[in-house]
Order: structure tokens, then sequence, then C-alpha cells
């Protein structure tokens, strides 16, 4: 015969047991409805793009090569290194297409576009400027008319001096084996100073305009 006070303590046992449960089973169902805390994603030091700006980075140029487009801001006046990823000390990168296609080049100015289709792009500047002191790149010509097309497009959208280009045309059409470097007077109607500086040689099969694009001021 069992006696009441081992049958009350088995039960207050029971008891205690059954509670303890309970508890456990109401914390965990708390801690499953919580939400979960959305993954950091980890960074190693390289930096998305989210500009309709090309960078002059690594990984900036390796995307221009591959969307054959470049688009660069300069409508402050200038083309900052911090502003295209690039550190103080950089010289910036040339990049050079000829083996594989012309890029689709944009400047954008303070009051206007410079656009172009090259295969080379330069950047000229010191390891003490914090920008670039010019953007430079070649267009290029098959035919003496192609070119002259060229030195004139650059007269009407750039403002570059109408009276030099067409005496020099003039010069040119005159001689079927004339030969020049000469750079015409800037034009700055995109608020930059967009400088022709042409390569002729009527003897070869390709002629060359190399365009400097530079602050107005």
């Amino acid at each position: 015969m069992r006696t009441p006070s081992l049958s009350a303590a088995a039960h207050g046992r029971r008891l205690a047991a059954v509670a303890a449960l309970a508890g456990s089973l109401a914390l965990a169902g708390c801690q499953a409805t919580a939400p979960a805390t959305p993954a950091t994603p980890t960074s190693k030091g390289s930096t998305v793009n989210t500009s309709d700006f090309s960078t002059l980075d690594a990984a900036g140029v390796v995307e221009i090569r591959a969307s054959r487009t470049a688009r660069l801001d300069m409508s402050s006046g200038s083309l900052r290194k911090a502003d295209v990823g690039v550190t103080a000390g950089s010289y910036g990168p040339e990049i050079n297409t000829r083996d594989s296609g012309k890029i689709t080049l944009t400047i954008v100015g303070p009051s206007g576009e410079i656009t172009a289709e090259t295969d080379r792009i330069r950047f000229n500047t010191t390891d003490k400027r914090t920008d670039f002191s010019e953007v430079t790149y070649f267009l290029t010509a098959d035919s003496p008319e192609e070119f002259f097309g060229l030195i004139r497009d650059g007269v009407g959208r750039y403002g570059v001096d109408a009276d030099s280009a067409e005496r020099w045309i003039a010069s040119a059409k005159g001689d079927p084996g004339f030969a020049s470097d000469f750079s015409i007077t800037p034009g700055t109607s995109t608020g930059l100073r967009v400088n022709y500086d042409l390569r002729y040689d009527g003897g070869k099969d390709t002629q060359v305009i190399i365009v400097h694009v530079l602050p107005a001021g």
C-alpha cells in the first residue's frame, strides 16, 4: 500500500516536468517565428559601379573593352581621379582596341557632349594632380574625303575654328601628295577645349586626327 506522501511528491514532480516542457516549447515557438537576419555580403575591397559613367580602375577598363562603350563625366570641367576609381598617384590607363574594334566614347562636358568612335584613348596627368590634364583619343579615316568630313564635324559640333579648318582642307585637296602635321584652333562650345591635331599624309591609306580634350579654363 503506497503512502499518500509519496504519491503527492510524485504528482508534484510530474506537474513540474510538464510545466518545464511547456515553457521550453513556448520559447522554441517564439524563436521559430522571429525573422531571420539577412546575411551581410562580404567584400574583398571591390566596389560596384552604380553610375552611368565608366571607371578607369582595372575592372572598369575590362568593362569598357567588353562593352565597347566608355562614358566619362567632365561636366564639372575636369575628370577627377577619385571619380573614376583610380588612386591619387595614378597615371591612368591607355585603352587600345585596335585589334578588336572601336569603342563608342562619350565625354559629358559642362554645356554639351563629345562623342566619337575610337580605338585608342589616353589619359594624361602626373602623380601630383588630383585630375587628368587631358583626355586624348584618336580618329581615323580611310580616304581624304572621310578625313575632311571628320574635320568639319569637329567644326560643327565643338566649335573648332572653321576658317582654319577650311584653309587646311583646301591645301590638302590641291595636292594629292600633301603631308602635314597641323593643329587647328580649338573649339569650346561644349564647355571643354577640343583640339584637333591633324596627322595627314596623302601617300598613306589611313589618316589620323588626335583629339585632345582639356578643361576650358
